[in-house]
């Protein structure tokens, strides 16, 4: 299959088969621990930011963007973003004692997951390209930096605000939108992804 074929192509089943859900879950699972671990040491690197410019702080959050982009690339269904995303924010809010944010994680996870998903369903859930994966990266850095404009930066001047939307859209951008377009194709390329089309796709590229 030819990579322009591979853009243009019809899109898989929206029914979901039990190897989806436990692919949400299993995804889910690793990357809430992720988020966890990330939440313990992130702080260092957020601060020194900070101390340069505030608004860079948003350069250090897009780790907490990937899961949602890497289940809507690998599942190619609607909901799959957002479900991934949710769920691995719920599991770095329940387990291992949570974090320093306490429930207000579960928001996040909800905010970035719409995001995420929304540029898949802009596409209509055909387009599986570089270039979906960086606007879904994008969308959830930007739903993030605007939720958490009222939730943690609420006395920031606007200027501060915009300057904060822009370094974490770009972050949701180069981490979490290639970072995962990439790992999806190494999964793919390694024979993980085998039963699903976009293992299939990128099989048919060799």
């Amino acid at each position: 299959m030819t990579s322009a074929h591979q853009k243009s192509a019809p899109t898989a089943s929206k029914s979901y088969r039990t190897i989806d859900l436990v692919t949400i879950a299993t995804l889910g699972v690793a990357f809430g621990v992720i988020y966890w671990g990330w939440g313990k040491v992130y702080e260092a690197p957020s601060e020194t930011l900070g101390l340069i410019y505030p608004p860079l702080k948003g350069l250090t959050a897009s780790p907490w963007l990937i899961a949602g982009v890497l289940g809507g690339l690998i599942l190619r269904k609607p909901g799959a973003a957002f479900a991934t995303e949710f769920v691995a924010a719920a599991v770095s809010t329940l387990v291992l004692g949570g974090t320093q944010w306490g429930w207000t994680v579960l928001a996040s996870g909800l905010v970035q997951g719409l995001g995420a998903e929304l540029a898949f369903l802009l596409f209509a859930y055909r387009r599986w390209t570089l270039g979906t994966a960086c606007l879904s990266g994008a969308l959830a850095g930007a739903f993030e930096a605007v939720y958490e404009w009222f939730s943690y930066y609420p006395d920031w001047a606007f200027d501060h605000k915009v300057a904060y939307l822009g370094f974490f859209t770009l972050s949701g951008i180069v981490v979490a939108g290639i970072g995962s377009w990439l790992l999806v194709r190494a999964l793919g390329r390694a024979g993980v992804l085998d039963a699903f089309p976009a293992g299939r796709d990128l099989a048919g590229e060799d």
